[in-house]
């Protein structure tokens, strides 16, 4: 009896572990690319010995290997191999239309970076609005790519909830809801006329997914690794629990005022599809509005768009109170830099976007050298502010990533006012707190998303 008991304890255990890799379906047969197709570009894509093997052309268009299915929410796991000097990454949830870009493939991609750079398992919005999550925001999982070897990634798309994983390291932590479900694509990267790149290969190997039980295979994310939300006008459960607030709820004016005034402007500001807009030469300029509340130490997130030529601002340290015009502070600059004539005034670019308005320059270089100067979106395109104010300390940060810090006190900071154009403004930079301000320069700017948290 004892021994069929133990008999009938294995088979059980057997029958479990059977199930449990049941859960997985193969999306490459290990044969050949039978459920899969090539959109874009030119490049070519063979099996060999179980792989699949992707290899780099000149002159030819991102090229995309698609699953002819489409998947929803799903747990992904692959293996891939570059060699060094190229960059490629997988679609997930992606779509190919006629309509959109001639059919160009746009949708999530998971990064596979080989530069300095080392943005690897980031989220990168192809051919729609850039880096959602880039590697900035969780610097130590950048050491978790293995440069020419195998690497292993884990993606978790379950609901507007986006998590990867690389060698085991948790990495991306994206809130979205864009795009709900599309195909999967394993991506090898246009190379332009660089001959020095022509013939190198890009390879994957053992591609799964799971698309059943998906809360019971979720693995546990380190809640130390920050989330990164667009969903619009609306905080996750995670941001609740950290702390944060809606300084806009997307739909009316509640919580702001005019600078000056004791209620919102009457003209000039636009609230519509999520959107706080300053119309074109709406006010002429100067109806600022500013937030109804004071800020000391604080970490603040605003969503921008601006139009061809536009100049507007995020500012803070504001003390303007009803009756009183007084719109002079810190000022995150919002500016088209290529069009606007105040990317040329100030002193070192230090009132292009990004900048600390007239006191300090954005640039990114300033803390990696690999870095470009700056990363934009673009006109027309939503671009991300974060302001962080904690004591003395005060950074500003352009779609991710960091583009200055300055210490309020310092010697250098004293200078930098000295230097500008609020050198004779009294107490300018001495204030502890203020007003959170959008600015009204009399161009057509959005904003969106608006949130804070109180440190």
């Amino acid at each position: 009896m004892k021994k069929l008991r133990l008999i009938a304890f294995f088979a059980l255990i057997s029958s479990a572990g059977f199930a449990a890799q049941e859960k997985w379906e193969n999306l490459f047969n290990g044969k050949d690319l039978t459920g899969w197709s090539r959109l874009n570009g030119e490049a070519e894509y063979k099996v060999i010995k179980g792989e699949i093997i992707g290899t780099s052309r000149i002159n030819t268009a991102n090229s995309f290997l698609c699953t002819t299915q489409n998947y929803s929410d799903f747990i992904l796991e692959y293996e891939m191999k570059m060699d060094e000097g190229l960059n490629s990454g997988v679609q997930i949830r992606s779509e190919s239309k006629k309509e959109i870009n001639d059919g160009r493939v746009h949708g999530y991609q998971v990064e596979c970076d080989d530069s300095p750079r080392a943005w690897s398992a980031g989220i990168y919005d192809e051919s729609r609005r850039g880096w959602l999550y880039p590697m900035e925001y969780n610097q130590p999982s950048k050491k978790s790519y293995k440069h020419a070897q195998w690497n292993k990634f884990r993606v978790e798309a379950i609901g507007n909830s986006i998590r990867t994983w690389l060698n085991g390291v948790p990495c991306a932590n994206l809130a979205d809801d864009m795009t709900p479900t599309g195909f999967i694509a394993l991506q090898v990267h246009g190379i332009g006329d660089k001959a020095i790149n022509a013939g190198k290969t890009i390879t994957w190997r053992n591609i799964r997914i799971m698309t059943k039980d998906l809360e019971k295979n979720r693995l546990t994310f380190d809640k130390n690794v920050r989330e990164v939300s667009y969903l619009n006008n609306t905080l996750t459960k995670n941001e609740q629990a950290d702390g944060w607030k809606l300084l806009w709820d997307g739909k009316t004016n509640q919580g702001w005022r005019g600078a000056g005034l004791e209620t919102f402007p009457a003209i000039g500001w636009t609230i519509e599809d999520g959107m706080l807009s300053a119309n074109k030469g709406g006010n002429k300029g100067g109806k600022d509005i500013v937030s109804v509340k004071k800020y000391r130490n604080f970490y603040l997130e605003v969503d921008f768009k601006i139009t061809e030529g536009a100049n507007s601002g995020i500012k803070y340290f504001i003390q303007s109170e009803p009756g009183k015009m007084n719109t002079v502070g810190f000022e995150y600059q919002v500016l088209d830099d290529a069009r606007h004539p105040d990317a040329k005034e100030g002193r070192d670019g230090n009132r292009t976007l990004g900048s600390l308005y007239d006191l300090i320059t954005a640039n990114s270089q300033t803390f990696d050298s690999n870095q470009p100067v700056k990363r934009a979106n673009g006109i027309g395109e939503w671009n991300r502010a974060r302001i962080e104010v904690n004591g003395v300390k005060v950074s500003h940060f352009l779609n991710g990533v960091k583009v200055l810090e300055i210490t309020k006190g310092s010697p250098e900071f004293k200078e930098r006012i000295a230097l500008s154009k609020f050198s004779k403004a009294p107490g300018f930079g001495e204030f502890e707190d203020g007003y959170i301000l959008l600015q009204d320069h009399g161009d057509e700017v959005s904003f969106r998303n608006i949130k804070i948290k109180e440190l």
